[in-house]
């Protein structure tokens, strides 16, 4: 089966819409990417060796890949996925891909399918859909392009066209990568780190007393001080922001603010140190973890991001095996007004100060975080992510905030992404159906053309520009 990229894809069936958005396309394609929020491994430019193999690059990390194959029976071994309960042998490079060339057709119409529809094409010339007859062919072909020099990764990073990519850090991290890459002449590129604090603010997480305890070693204060622990979120943040940071994201289950005094929360770390908090009181100390969290974004100017709504490992003996990210991370209904109310009643009206609401729970885009976003100057309604970053769901995304809170209360689109090969592959996917969307208006009659050009050009630049203060 040939497999061709539709130069009008993802445009209007109509003929005359579509030839507005393909206008309106030419306008942004060839502006550089920003990714201002996404899971690269900053190593990979440092070091710059080649990528290993497709199975390694375009598999095994990337968990809309695996969860697929994993739905239709194919166990997590067989795509070269260690169990590390079970001494059983893995699949190689090589049998992984075979077993995803002959579950190819399962992406079909899927955003996974989208974006490995254009690496195929694009990056590598591939012709022809994978299937189990072309497997070892095609495994050839790649591994040959990335025996070459212009498939290392700081060639790749300057072919995407790529001006800012974040990382995702953890608060301890001492970003000697980050540093290097910034001393390193060779490399123009701009890599800044985000601050990630998840595991040191919530109690239920696996190794929070490790956590703190590490912040006070480092902070040179006593372990059960409340005051030293706050200190030492403070001076790590002022580290990172040292380091190049622009924001810090927090992937909370509930987005739950809690005012509290801070005696009643010295008590509840304190217990929460030895692992005797309740769920309740665990949560309650986690939202007022988050106001303080805001607070600090207020003084030092980090953007605050927050990616809630996802019941993360869902499946008990896929994580004790495989560990996380392996595709069970499950989006649970999510609700903003009332949980975040005691930080917008502090910080919502602060005009430096950013919040940018995500979710993964579509209905509350029309329902909660656009109306948020159109009163609030602080919050900003995060681009379509994970489940929803798929065609049909950006453009659900465009009609449901729009009327709402307009254009230029978004973030800019955000790829959220581990699959370094695919960043190119995301954003010209956004930049298509934006102008689907606005040519749609165009049609209608409810923007004039020269507005849908200054629009489609702010959305992919100046937005993510302004919103994370790049």
């Amino acid at each position: 089966m040939k497999l061709e990229l539709d130069p009008d894809r993802l445009f209007p069936v109509d003929p005359a819409t579509r030839d507005v958005a393909r206008g309106l396309y030419a306008e942004v394609a060839t502006l550089p990417i920003l990714s201002p929020h996404g899971h690269v491994d900053p190593a990979i430019l440092l070091h710059n060796v080649p990528f290993l193999d497709s199975a390694e690059l375009l598999i095994r990390y990337d968990h809309y890949v695996t969860r697929l194959m994993h739905a239709a029976g194919v166990p997590l071994t067989d795509l070269g996925i260690a169990d590390s309960l079970s001494p059983a042998p893995i699949a190689s490079p090589r049998e992984a891909w075979r077993t995803f060339c002959a579950h190819w057709h399962l992406y079909a119409g899927t955003a996974s399918g989208y974006w490995l529809q254009h690496e195929f094409s694009v990056l590598f010339g591939i012709d022809r859909h994978p299937d189990a007859s072309n497997a070892d062919a095609l495994f050839d072909l790649i591994q040959t392009a990335l025996a070459t020099e212009a498939f290392r990764p700081r060639a790749l990073f300057t072919q995407f066209g790529i001006e800012v990519l974040a990382t995702t850090d953890d608060p301890m991290d001492d970003l000697a990568v980050h540093r290097a890459l910034v001393a390193d002449a060779s490399f123009t590129g701009r890599v800044v780190p985000t601050f990630r604090p998840d595991a040191y603010l919530n109690p239920a997480a696996s190794g929070f007393a490790d956590g703190v305890a590490r912040l006070a070693e480092w902070n040179g204060t006593a372990p059960g001080s409340y005051r030293g622990y706050i200190e030492a979120l403070a001076g790590r943040r002022r580290y990172f922001v040292d380091h190049g940071a622009v924001s810090a994201d927090h992937g909370v289950l509930q987005p739950l603010a809690v005012d509290m005094p801070a005696s009643e929360a010295a008590a509840l770390f304190e217990r929460a140190r030895g692992g005797a908090l309740s769920d309740v009181e665990a949560q309650a100390f986690a939202g007022h973890m988050l106001l303080e969290m805001a607070r600090m974004s207020v003084d030092d100017g980090l953007v605050m991001t927050v990616h809630p709504g996802v019941f993360r490992n869902h499946n008990t003996d896929t994580f004790r095996r495989f560990g996380p990210d392996m595709g069970h991370d499950i989006p649970v209904t999510t609700t903003y007004v009332d949980p975040l109310r005691p930080l917008l009643e502090k910080f919502g009206n602060l005009p430096d100060f950013h919040l940018v609401l995500f979710a993964v729970d579509e209905t509350a885009y029309s329902r909660e975080i656009a109306p948020l976003a159109g009163f609030y100057p602080s919050v900003y309604v995060g681009a379509p992510w994970w489940f929803l970053d798929a065609p049909d769901a950006v453009l659900r995304f465009r009609a449901a905030v729009t009327e709402t809170a307009g254009f230029y209360r978004g973030s800019g689109f955000i790829d959220d992404t581990r699959a370094f090969l695919s960043i190119p592959a995301r954003h010209e996917m956004a930049r298509r159906l934006d102008a689907a969307f606005l040519a749609r208006l165009v049609r209608e009659g409810r923007i004039d053309r020269p507005t849908a050009e200054r629009i489609i050009v702010d959305l992919v630049d100046t937005l993510p520009r302004k919103v994370f203060k790049l």
